[in-house]
């Protein structure tokens, strides 16, 4: 029979960034928690993206928790007394007919973004409309044939890194518990509950259970009998050697999103995702993809000085995807004790906020967010094979961008 090596009033399976806040929240109400992580904190996505902070979702169910993760941020640092390279403010690049490709909100002409503008300040947001002018003045190392964009000083960007090991200092100061390098492997159901984390290294007493285990979800759930849909995927980053200041805020456009970060290095990933599979606990590899060339092509044509500049690494972390693109949080239904926390691709803007729910499912059963959207029923009607009917299955990428993988050269 295997060892119980710890307990805890709450197990937390997954040490991403929404594995973290969720027990630093729950730590700092007193409660006692272990964070279980089968690597190393944040080794996947969550220390692996381009930082950015972007409320701006619409009606969606990510868009109504905005307002709350813009508050959750301006205050992060503070609350959690540790750096998170906070930085305010986000710009959309429209290169218009010199290659510009779908932004990440889906405006790509000035014409749409015009739009979004009108429908950001209606919703409540600040965001201004900038010709060519104005955004040589914002960026001046922006391609010279830029034709405008949008300027949004409610989103912003963080150093993901930071952010990761911020959480997790905090929840230990509070009295939070973390155990790396363990594999859950199932549980332990009895009755109603679960009682018992199995991992690798031995047995975990459990009161109650969080599933925030990213691309891992899925083999977790299934173990369980129940099927949660997420649909593991690789995004890929590319980091140039330091460069002069090019732009103090976040930016997206051409396809790409990203940052330059305290030291100077441009950090830019985006296209569409590479489909993988998690079939079991183990992390995939995470050798560089065919989007690293485009990626680089795309990041030359925003910042034509980058051209003369050395990509000094690359990096490819794997998150998970719900079939309608939005999180989940929500309670399994069976066992009883177990909630499912999944950020969806936009984990790590959102992780304030769905720390914040996730702590209050658990303690008070229901939360003051607004996590309609967020719940598993949605699902109700998904087929297994949901993956095959939309071609999200390994060796395929997201057609989210469906120019993606041509090549785009600087602008002339």
């Amino acid at each position: 029979m295997p060892e119980q090596i710890d307990s805890a009033d709450v197990v937390i399976v997954g040490g991403g960034v929404t594995g973290l806040c969720s027990g630093w929240n729950l730590a700092r109400a007193g409660v006692d928690v272990l964070v279980v992580e089968k690597g190393v904190l944040g080794y996947e996505a969550s220390s692996r993206n381009g930082g950015i902070i972007a409320y701006h979702r619409g009606a969606t169910p990510k868009g109504l928790l905005g307002y709350e993760e813009v508050r959750q941020w301006r205050v992060l640092e503070e609350e959690l007394g540790y750096p998170c390279e906070y930085i305010p403010g986000e710009i959309a690049v429209c290169l218009g007919e010199h290659g510009d490709v779908e932004n990440n909100w889906g405006g790509s002409n000035m014409e749409e973004m015009v739009a979004e503008s009108e429908r950001r300040n209606a919703m409540g947001w600040r965001s201004e409309v900038l010709d060519n002018k104005a955004m040589r003045e914002l960026v001046p190392a922006i391609n010279p044939n830029v034709v405008g964009g949008l300027y949004d000083p409610d989103a912003g960007q963080a150093n993901p890194q930071r952010t990761v090991q911020a959480y997790a200092w905090a929840l230990q100061d509070h009295g939070g518990r973390i155990m790396q390098h363990t594999t859950v492997t199932g549980f332990t159901v009895s009755g109603e509950n679960i009682t018992t984390v199995h991992t690798e290294r031995g047995d975990i007493g459990a009161g109650f259970v969080v599933i925030a285990a990213g691309p891992q979800i899925g083999p977790l759930t299934d173990g369980l009998g129940a099927f949660v849909p997420v649909a593991p995927s690789r995004i890929e980053v590319v980091v140039t050697e330091p460069m002069p200041p090019m732009t103090e805020r976040c930016l997206e456009g051409n396809g790409l999103y990203g940052r330059q970060t305290a030291r100077g290095n441009l950090a830019y990933g985006g296209g569409g995702q590479e489909w993988v599979d998690v079939d079991d606990m183990t992390t995939p590899e995470k050798p560089s993809t065919p989007l690293i060339r485009t990626i680089v092509q795309r990041l030359t044509t925003l910042f034509p000085a980058v051209q003369d500049s050395r990509i000094i690494r690359s990096w490819a972390g794997v998150s998970e995807t719900t079939p309608d693109r939005n999180p989940i949080i929500d309670f399994l239904g069976h066992p009883s004790n177990v909630i499912v926390a999944s950020g969806a691709f936009d984990g790590f803007g959102l992780s304030p906020v769905h720390g914040r729910a996730v702590s209050e499912l658990v303690m008070h059963g229901e939360s003051y967010l607004p996590l309609d959207g967020y719940r598993l029923g949605r699902f109700a009607d998904i087929p297994r094979d949901w993956r095959e009917s939309r071609n999200w299955t390994p060796g395929n990428h997201s057609d989210r961008y469906e120019d993606w993988e041509e090549s785009s050269g600087p602008c002339t």
